[in-house]
This record gives C-alpha cells, sequence and structure tokens, in this order.
C-alpha cells in the first residue's frame, strides 16, 4: 500500500517523534470541543430564554461542519501540503473561538462561531488520519492509531466535566477560548518536515458539499423537532448530492469508495459504533442524576476511571493491532462492549460504582474496537484514495455521534420502553435506561455479525486480496 518515498517520508518523521508528538496535543484540544458544551445547555438556555431544542444548535451546528470539514480537508491534502492546510485549520479553529467569546451576547453569532469553530477543528482529526495512513508503516501506524483513539477518547469524557467546572465557577462563554490553548503548536508545526502529497490537482466539488451539508442539517432537525417534513426534504436533498457525485467529473465524495464492498460495510459498522459510544456518553449522566441523584461533579467523578482506563488501553490496542493483527483486538473488544451493555442492563438501579466498574469495561472495549476499525479501513484504501477515504470515515462517525444522540434522546420519551423486561430491575424509570441498554446491546451483536461476514474470525480471501 505504502510506496517507497512514503516510507522515507515516514522515517523523517517517526525518528524525531515530533509529529507524533504535535498531533497528540492538538487532537485532544480538537475533540474536546464535540463535548465540552453539553452540560452547559441548561445555563446557556436560561440566559438567552431559549428551549433546549434551540440551543442544541450550538453542539448541532459544531457537529456538522467538523464531519464535512474532515471530507474536504482530507480531498485537500491530495493537492497541498498537510502542515500548511493544518496551519490553516488552526488559525481558524482559534481565531473563530476568539470572535466567539467577544460575541457571545448574540446567540445567532454564537451559533456561527461554532460552525466555524467545526471547520477548523475537522482540519485537525482530517489530516491526522490521512498523514498516519498516508505516510507511516503498517507496524507504527497501528501504534499511532491507538494512541489517537486513547486521546479522542479521553478527550471526549474529559468534556464533560471541564464544561461542567468552567460553567458553574466562572461563565459558559470561557469554553470558547479552548482552542488558544493551541497557540504554543503553531512554531512547532512550521518546524515539521515537509510530507509528499499525492499529487492531484483537481477542485473540490463545493456545491456537492453544500448539498451534503444541508441532507446533514435536515436530518439532525429531524432528529431534533420530528418534524416529518424536515426527513422528506432531507431525502431531495440527499437524491440532489447523489445525481451530483455521479455527473460531476470530480466529485466531493468519490463514487469509487462505494464499490467498495469492505469499506463501505466498515462505515456502516463504524456509524453504528460510534453512534453507541456517543449515546452512552449522553445516558450515562442523565441516569445517574435521575435514578442516583448525582450532582453534576460526582457524575464527573463516577465517568472519569472509566476515560482513564480507554487511554492506556487504546495504546495497548495499537500496540495488539500491528503485533498480532486487527482481528483478535477487534473481536476483544467487541466482547467487552456487549458485555458492558449486558451488565448496564442488569444493574441499572444498583451501585454506582458498579456502573463505575461497567463503564470503564465498555471504555476498554471501545478503545480496542475503534483502534481495530481505524487500521482496516486503510488496509480496504488504495493510496489514492486514501485522502477521500479517511474524510469520508470521519464524516461519517461525526454525524454517527449527532443522530446516536438525537436517537437516545428521543427513546428517553418514549412509554413503550417502560415495561419490565429484566425481572429483578426495580422502578418504572429504571426499566426505561436498562431497556435502553439491551436496544444499544442489539445493535452492537449486529456490528459483531457485519465484521465477522466481511473479514471473517481468521484472515479470509477479501483481507488476502486487499494486503
Amino acid at each position: 500500500m505504502h510506496s517507497h518515498s512514503a516510507e522515507q517520508t515516514d522515517g523523517s518523521i517517526s525518528h524525531s517523534g515530533r509529529f507524533s508528538a504535535l498531533i497528540v496535543y492538538v487532537l485532544f484540544f480538537a475533540v474536546l470541543n464535540e463535548s465540552v458544551f453539553n452540560v452547559s445547555i441548561p445555563q446557556i438556555a436560561e440566559e438567552f430564554q431559549l428551549l433546549p431544542s434551540e440551543v442544541s444548535w450550538m453542539i448541532t451546528s459544531f457537529i456538522v461542519t467538523f464531519g464535512i470539514g474532515q471530507t474536504i480537508f482530507a480531498k485537500l491534502s491530495d493537492r497541498y501540503e498537510i502542515g500548511s492546510l493544518m496551519m490553516f485549520g488552526l488559525l481558524i479553529y482559534m481565531i473563530s473561538g476568539l470572535i466567539g467569546f467577544l460575541l457571545q451576547q448574540w446567540f445567532a453569532l454564537v451559533i456561527i462561531v461554532r460552525a466555524i469553530q467545526g471547520i477548523g477543528a475537522s482540519a485537525i482529526k482530517a489530516l491526522t488520519l490521512v498523514a498516519v495512513a498516508r505516510h507511516f508503516s503498517t507496524e507504527y501506524r497501528a501504534k499511532l492509531f491507538g494512541i489517537f483513539i486513547s486521546v479522542e477518547a479521553l478527550a471526549v469524557a474529559a468534556g464533560p466535566i471541564l464544561g461542567g467546572y468552567v460553567t458553574s465557577i466562572l461563565h459558559w462563554s470561557l469554553l470558547l477560548l479552548i482552542p488558544m490553548f493551541l497557540l504554543p503548536a503553531i512554531p512547532l508545526l512550521l518546524k515539521l518536515p515537509k510530507m509528499n502529497q499525492v499529487q492531484n490537482h483537481a477542485k473540490v466539488d463545493l456545491l456537492g458539499a453544500g448539498l451534503l451539508s444541508i441532507s446533514i442539517g435536515l436530518l439532525m432537525l429531524f432528529f431534533t423537532e420530528w418534524q416529518w417534513y424536515y426527513l422528506w426534504i432531507c431525502l431531495l436533498a440527499a437524491s440532489a448530492f447523489i445525481i451530483r457525485i455521479k455527473r460531476v467529473e470530480n466529485p466531493f465524495v468519490e463514487t469509487d469508495l462505494f464499490c467498495n464492498i469492505p469499506y463501505v460495510v466498515l462505515l456502516g459498522i463504524s456509524f453504528i459504533l460510534f453512534g453507541i459510544m456517543m449515546s452512552m456518553i449522553f445516558i450515562i449522566p442523565i441516569m445517574l442524576s435521575a435514578l442516583h441523584q448525582l450532582p453534576t461533579d460526582r457524575i464527573g467523578i463516577v465517568m472519569f476511571p472509566g476515560a482513564i482506563c480507554s487511554v492506556f488501553f487504546g495504546v495497548i490496542a495499537g500496540r495488539l493491532t500491528a503485533r498480532r493483527g486487527h482481528r483478535i483486538v477487534f473481536y476483544s473488544g467487541f466482547l467487552l462492549t456487549a458485555m458492558a451493555l449486558i451488565i448496564f442492563s442488569l444493574i441499572s438501579d444498583q451501585s454506582i460504582w458498579y456502573i463505575c466498574g461497567s463503564l470503564a469495561l465498555f471504555y476498554v472495549g471501545i478503545a480496542y474496537v475503534q483502534t481495530a476499525l481505524a487500521e482496516t479501513i486503510t488496509r480496504t484504501l488504495p493510496v489514492t484514495q486514501v485522502g477521500a477515504g479517511m474524510g469520508f470515515y470521519g464524516l461519517t462517525v461525526g454525524v454517527a455521534g449527532a443522530v446516536g444522540t438525537a436517537f437516545v434522546s428521543s427513546l428517553l420519551n418514549a412509554k413503550t420502553l417502560l415495561v419490565r423486561i429484566i425481572p429483578f430491575i426495580q422502578g418504572v424509570s429504571a426499566h426505561l435506561y436498562s431497556n435502553l441498554f439491551l436496544i444499544l446491546f442489539v445493535l452492537m451483536f449486529f456490528v459483531g455479525i457485519a465484521y465477522s461476514v466481511i473479514f471473517g474470525i481468521r484472515k479470509g480471501t477479501i483481507l488476502k486480496r486487499l494486503n
């Protein structure tokens, strides 16, 4: 998959370790913004006298542009130098945050700023994946994916803790200044060695990007307000997008990607997986507050050990993937995650320390599965499609997080889930959460089946051909 020149570039970067250390630093603060505002929503709604569904656009606007931007920057990496693009994204990320802080009294402008922040943060996430997939050897790449996934897990878990502390002690608007922590990264980024990009001078299809953005935005509106006309308009925009990418010479999303069956299956698996992960991050704090009456600071204490476990085991997963291959890592993570979801369904009304331990099990399983998936996806892509393929992968998991959160939030209001399925669960509210975890377990079960059908328990014919 890698050319000789790519291996040489790999050596010049990996020997210094500068690139790896820098990316770990900037990736943490890019992903942190995905979840840092979640616990601030009630206070922001009260300050601007808005409904929760209206305030949620602070999060949704970031997620949509974060996903779309990953595809754009990944495609641009085929045409421009990765370090320069990352510098551009960092500047957008930081400047927009500063402007947002200064204009905090106008909510509409804050939403616009959050959308712009998503574009800047997307450059960091997308270009990280592309650089690793394109310029590092298979063994070192798997280790880096494990480290990056650990950093992402820590950032996602630390977001609500940091957001809750800053919002309660100071003011939510200070969270807009989080990108300023990346200022020290600028001089380091300027000193990085040049990385050769694939020579591709095709223009980015902005109309296709716009149609896809409209489709995603309408999908988010549908899951937020459950108005069917949003879904119908979304389907029209999606149809126009499909027609566009089939007819244009250089489409926003390469149609050849969807002829790659293993890649498409992995996208579906990743969508469900990331939807489950973000659903759990959304459900657990609500459950701890509703069933166990825990205050915000104690909820963070219960959730944080699991995040720390994911950091350490993400690194282990990367090393294990490099030595033993992605299958054993994926199936180990699958079993741990499925086991954790079953335990959650059985102990939703039990001691918070049981919940804390089960959450650690869940985080470890997710770290393993994510590491294996990231490595497997790079193996399914030829070098000329790495940028486009990893960019669309980033878009897929970004949208999955938003859809998963919206999906489970709507299920929290579903009266049909208030039935007793687990006989020894006590209380109507406890049945609701127990049944939600069972639904997520069923989804996880389908993830395992889909992966085993394509890639098998051992090295199958499809992977032999790809390797």
